[in-house]
């Protein structure tokens, strides 16, 4: 489905719950914010499904749009989640019962939704839904501000690859939209806590690095978490950090997980595809950024990545 044909399946149906993925990031809540907004304007009753498990980054963009308990939809959509293992606890039992339409960017899509809307070649969700919204009327301040921190969250302050033209013209039409981009720019990219700094300082000293510095992984236990006293809401995007180092093409981050086994994000700016990697341990994404879930400990998880990354270099 077209983003023009997306446009036009919102425009003729009501009642919409919109839902987020698990962990959810600046795109996914930026994409269900907007959308949420933009039917809303058209007279249409939408809200997001609740327990979306946001960060106190990302919670102040789904006030007022949060569904009511015992809400009953008509039409379920899904934004930026393209798997079936990605829905929230309470996203699961819509996926029971049917999503009606997924908007989404990522190439591994499952294409679990009775109607898909997928252009993997967008650097966002964000960008898609921006087009989308654009069919149905004009884009106001209450879409752009969280459709800007869908894009911008989404290719790092347009530094990662996944940024094309196309991702600053879109930028460029919600800045002229009215939004304070100064302050989302200041919140999302140039604000950290105290714990982060914290598990920053102790990656750099517990990292490990492989190929003369082109593979960096950075093991995070559970214990480096207490030691530098960081929650989940200081985490985000930490997945990036290692690739600020010079000569790293290749970063991995491996999470262990309080309920057992180890979240793995990869990384890549070279040529190795990080969805190739990541599908080997069951996993996907994007060229330059995927991830997977491992059984096991956060040495077996390094193991068994460094593993994958050598089989797609054909070094094993």
């Amino acid at each position: 489905m077209t983003y023009q044909e997306a446009a036009a399946f919102l425009r003729r149906r009501d009642r919409y719950l919109i839902l987020t993925h698990k962990r959810p990031d600046g795109d996914t809540v930026g994409c269900a914010a907007a959308l949420c907004a933009g039917l809303r304007a058209l007279g249409k009753e939408a809200h997001i499904c609740p327990e979306t498990g946001a960060t106190h980054l990302f919670t102040p963009y789904l006030e007022g749009y949060l569904a009511p308990e015992g809400y009953v939809p008509d039409t379920v959509v899904s934004v930026d989640i393209a798997a079936r293992g990605l829905f929230t606890q309470e996203g699961e039992k819509w996926l029971e019962r049917g999503v009606d339409l997924a908007i989404d960017h990522h190439p591994s899509q499952e294409f679990f939704a009775k109607e898909t809307c997928l252009d993997a070649g967008r650097g966002a969700c964000g960008e898609l839904v921006y087009d989308i919204l654009k069919e149905l009327g004009e884009i106001t301040p209450a879409m752009a501000a969280p459709l800007y921190v869908a894009v911008s969250t989404d290719t790092g302050c347009f530094q990662y690859s996944n940024t094309t033209a196309g991702t600053h013209r879109i930028a460029a039409a919600l800045m002229e939209a009215g939004i304070d981009t100064f302050a989302l720019n200041k919140r999302h990219f140039r604000t950290k806590t105290w714990p982060r700094l914290q598990v920053e300082r102790l990656i750099v000293e517990r990292m490990h690095r492989y190929e003369g510095g082109k593979v960096a992984v950075a093991p995070i236990s559970l214990e480096l978490m207490a030691e530098a006293g960081a929650t989940e809401e200081d985490m985000e995007d930490i997945a990036a950090f290692l690739g600020q180092i010079e000569g790293v093409e290749t970063s991995v981050t491996i999470r262990e997980k309080a309920e057992g086994g180890c979240k793995l994000s990869v990384r890549t700016s070279g040529s190795l595809s990080a969805t190739q990697v990541c599908a080997l341990l069951g996993g996907g994404g994007h060229a330059a950024a995927a991830g997977c879930s491992i059984r096991g400990s956060l040495e077996q998880a390094e193991e068994a990545i460094l593993s994958a990354i050598r089989q797609v270099e054909g070094r094993q």
